[in-house]
């Protein structure tokens, strides 16, 4: 009995549980973030109760809020076309893949920057709840962003991308799914905080 532990034990490909875990602790890490923004969700719409008169009093402009929800959404494409590239074996394509993502996550927070330059004009964080709420979760989700820039990064110089025996195991698919994440919450912060105020307007 002994003997068949074992073989079957020599006969595991290295780097199996190692790979796995890496997985599962991305997928944990995403649900404690998530967790987060459930949170700021929760307190934007508490204040909304609670808010004597419109709210919010202003509703923020839509354009450039639009055009990083596309220009996410394309990066989002991207990155996975670039998880297929390596999966074929096109893993030239897929680093392409990766630095074009990263350019398009920086030029968000380029376009975020101007956003907050002309939204700073008529609402600060300081202004009142509404103000300190609405800075306290674009803010946040610019910093996921950064970190999902500075992971991708990270896969970009490294010599494999994909699964391998050593670690990172799977580098490129954890990366990528922390950044579909950071994506997916810009979709429900624009819904939630630019959309739905200007369509009760």
């Amino acid at each position: 009995m002994t003997m068949v532990a074992e073989s079957v034990r020599v006969a595991m490909p290295h780097g199996v549980v190692d790979d796995r875990r890496g997985t599962w602790g991305m997928v944990m890490f995403i649900l404690t973030e998530a967790t987060l923004f459930v949170f700021l969700f929760f307190t934007y719409y508490y204040i909304a109760f609670n808010w004597k008169g419109h709210y919010p009093p202003a509703p923020p402009k839509l354009t450039l809020a639009l055009i990083m929800l596309v220009l996410l959404l394309a990066s989002s494409a991207l990155l996975h076309a670039g998880e297929r590239a390596e999966k074929a074996g096109h893993v030239a394509r897929a680093r392409a893949a990766v630095g074009g993502t990263i350019v398009m996550g920086l030029v968000f927070l380029v376009l975020q920057a101007i956003e907050y330059r002309n939204h700073l004009k008529e609402l600060t964080p300081t202004s009142d709840a509404y103000g300190s709420i609405f800075y306290t979760i674009t803010s946040f989700h610019g910093a996921h962003l950064l970190l999902g820039l500075l992971m991708l990064g990270y896969v970009l110089v490294l010599p494999e991308i994909g699964p391998g025996r050593k670690p990172p195991h799977r580098p490129l698919h954890n990366a990528s799914l922390y950044w579909h994440f950071v994506d997916l919450v810009w979709v429900v912060i624009v819904g939630l905080l630019y959309l739905v105020p200007n369509i009760r307007r």
